[in-house]
């Protein structure tokens, strides 16, 4: 197995994945939503809410914050040693007051007072709820390292999506350079160099075949390499792409062995 990184940053991440079939490449996407574990806000205790809103929306808006999350630090609460009844193992309390007291006040993700500061929402500008004068909201958030596959909150990306790597041949005898697949490609990634049709980025190539059917010559064939795939996700922000990536591949690995020793507990 091969990885190729093609881009990076702090959200996003692209990579080409050598020397797998479909299987590896899906299993790894599956463990990347529903396996990998972030931090989010599992339960509130509401002390006040006289805001228009009821105490189950405004909870539910709170466990859709992604939080920056310490898998160093904090345990899963059924891996913890206190039973996951909640201790600073495996939960952080973060803590919100606002009152709006002279004018309409936003109450944004920046408001909440975190125990820990590694456990921040990754955004402070998203809004919560809004707060007329004389309306107040104080509550205790309580937030947990949970998986994708119990509730979409605790997922560690808002995309994460895979394709073969594209192989196109051109049969350069029967190419006429009329231009017909130039004209009619939507990623653009073919061009006409000193009357040779070239290819500019394969990359980008999203195997629509378009070029294949308008070429009157047949000079085109689109096709695809089965144990080759371009991965692309994007973090919410929560852990970095480069750790999910890691963090799901030990999850892989670590299924793989707990499947290997049942099946030799059937021998």
């Amino acid at each position: 197995m091969e990885i190729q990184i093609l881009e990076r940053d702090d959200r996003n991440l692209s990579f080409i994945l050598k020397g797998v079939d479909v299987a590896f490449a899906n299993a790894l996407r599956r463990i990347i939503l529903a396996e990998v574990p972030t931090m989010a806000i599992d339960k509130v205790l509401f002390v006040e809410n006289t805001s228009v809103f009821f105490d189950e929306i405004i909870a539910h808006r709170l466990g859709l914050i992604p939080l920056t999350t310490d898998l160093d630090s904090y345990v899963l609460p059924e891996e913890c040693s206190c039973g996951g009844t909640g201790c600073d193992q495996c939960q952080v309390v973060l803590s919100l007051k606002v009152e709006a007291k002279d004018d309409i006040v936003t109450v944004y993700s920046r408001d909440l007072v975190s125990q820990d500061p590694k456990i921040v929402p990754v955004s402070g500008d998203i809004p919560i709820v809004k707060l007329k004068k004389g309306q107040k909201l104080e509550l205790e958030a309580y937030a947990r390292l949970g998986r994708g596959r119990e509730h979409a909150k605790w997922q560690p990306v808002s995309t994460v999506a895979y394709k073969y790597m594209p192989q196109i041949s051109i049969d350069l005898e029967k190419c006429n350079k009329c231009g017909n697949c130039v004209e009619n490609c939507p990623r653009r990634i073919l061009r006409l160099e000193d009357d040779q049709l070239v290819i500019t980025n394969i990359i980008e190539c999203n195997l629509c075949r378009l070029c294949e059917e308008v070429c009157p010559s047949k000079a085109i064939k689109v096709s695809w390499d089965e144990r080759t795939f371009i991965f692309r996700l994007e973090s919410t922000g929560s852990l970095p792409p480069e750790r999910i990536v890691e963090e799901a591949i030990k999850i892989l690995i670590r299924k793989s062995e707990d499947f290997e020793n049942e099946l030799k507990k059937l021998r």
